[in-house]
């Protein structure tokens, strides 16, 4: 039997006021942009956030573009240097994304940022996704609509073959301008070349390095500072336990055994047990199904002897 079909809903005031209803319940819909359609859930929400890695089938935890309608919105959540700042006053609203320090108070989930102190931040362009930021109020994290590791949608029918049975919805634009996900810049290089060119920019690409700051690199990213043991169910005298299901832990991932809601807890926990008086930490079996490969390839990182 196939997957039902998300609703398409062509733009308009009723698509916008039914998709920012489903985010304010903890949803996440598909919405155009210039570049392609983006999958938007509530940046200051863990939980909402982890449907959006649930509704991709998204392998590891990888940082999230975070969409804001102007400057000032995104100067509240991020530090901008003179540099940063010449370049959003030039090429926003558009297909630029900077990644930045985030200010300690901006209250966006972790789980967005992937447990990194930077944050990728982007002013869109489109009608649409400035129209739902209004009617939200709040940051919507959004990477492409799509199951991980397919095509990139710049249709809605894409969005709706892509991920058919995981989502509710999707705003129909037409065709997105760009078609091609946006530009990321970092310390004045280019992470993630995009529509906006090197030469457009100034700027230069950056030399590739081991360590993931941005959407759409590979390379690990922020592991706790002390040895991490996996699928246990016991801890030991000189371990803090993250607990999963039955395993209740020093803490507990989802004591129902909910795998959203444990993807939604996991980044906080790993910095809690960080911060925690044992020496070493230790992290009870969560499933290897659903959002729970996504769970398992962040844990796997964080276990890995660095």
């Amino acid at each position: 039997m196939s997957e039902p079909s998300p609703r398409i809903f062509p733009y308009g005031t009723a698509a916008i006021a039914e998709a920012a209803r489903l985010i304010r319940a903890g949803e996440c819909v598909a919405v155009p942009t210039e570049t392609v359609y983006g999958l938007a859930a509530d940046a200051t929400e863990s939980r909402a956030v982890a449907g959006i890695y649930a509704a991709k089938g998204r392998p590891s935890f990888n940082p999230l573009i975070v969409h804001v309608p102007d400057l000032a919105a995104a100067e509240r959540i991020a530090v901008f240097d003179e540099a940063a700042r010449a370049l959003a006053e030039r090429f926003w609203p558009g297909p630029l994304t900077l990644v930045l320090p985030l200010r300690p108070e901006a209250g966006i989930a972790s789980l967005v940022t992937a447990g990194l102190d930077t944050i990728a931040v982007r002013v869109p362009a489109h009608r649409a996704m400035q129209a739902l930021l209004a009617a939200c109020a709040k940051p919507l994290a959004a990477p492409s609509a799509n199951a991980s590791g397919a095509i990139s949608p710049t249709r809605a029918e894409h969005v709706a073959a892509s991920l058919a049975g995981r989502i509710p919805l999707v705003i129909d634009d037409g065709a997105t301008p760009a078609g091609l996900e946006s530009t990321i810049v970092k310390d004045s290089a280019i992470l993630r070349p995009g529509p906006l060119s090197a030469e457009e920019l100034g700027l230069a690409l950056a030399a590739p390095s081991g360590a993931i700051s941005a959407p759409g690199q590979l390379a690990s990213h922020y592991a706790p500072g002390k040895p991490v043991r996996l699928d246990t169910r016991e801890a030991a005298a000189d371990e803090w336990l993250i607990g999963f299901g039955e395993v209740a832990g020093d803490e507990n991932l989802s004591a129902s055994g909910d795998p959203v809601e444990a993807a939604a807890n996991l980044f906080d926990a790993l910095h809690r047990a960080d911060a925690a008086p044992q020496p070493r930490i230790a992290v009870a079996p969560v499933p290897e199904r659903g959002i729970g490969v996504a769970i398992n390839d962040r844990l796997r990182r964080a276990a890995h002897p660095r």
